[in-house]
């Protein structure tokens, strides 16, 4: 098994709780995100990847958009998480939560030399 695949699908697989979570903390456009994103522990993401990802979370009514005029160029959309994105975003991190416990007593449990 292939590590660096399996540490791919599981950043892909929860970028876009990353999203929600960052907008929970404030609106922010898509070019802010993506930065954000990759000063956080290497969650690289790129824009190509962030605005569909963007377009699907406001199709499912997870995120809410707004224009807001900027001094350096045209104006920018800005995201925000909308009610139902922070339900979802509450469900996550529970699920999350038990699922990181679990893994963790896995790993103590076989030792940290993956021997």
């Amino acid at each position: 098994m292939d590590a660096a695949k399996a540490l791919r699908e599981l950043r892909r697989g929860t970028v876009e709780y990353c999203v929600l979570a960052l907008l929970k903390q404030r609106p922010m456009y898509g070019f802010e995100l993506v930065r954000t994103l990759e000063q956080t522990s290497g969650l690289v993401t790129s824009l190509g990847t962030i605005y569909p990802l963007l377009a699907r979370l406001r199709g499912e009514d997870l995120v809410s958009t707004t224009l807001q005029a900027s001094d350096a160029g045209p104006a920018r959309r800005y995201y925000q998480i909308t009610p139902q994105g922070l339900h979802v975003l509450r469900e996550f991190i529970g699920e999350w939560t038990r699922f990181r416990t679990a893994v963790d007593e896995l790993f103590g449990a076989t030792g940290s030399e993956g021997s």
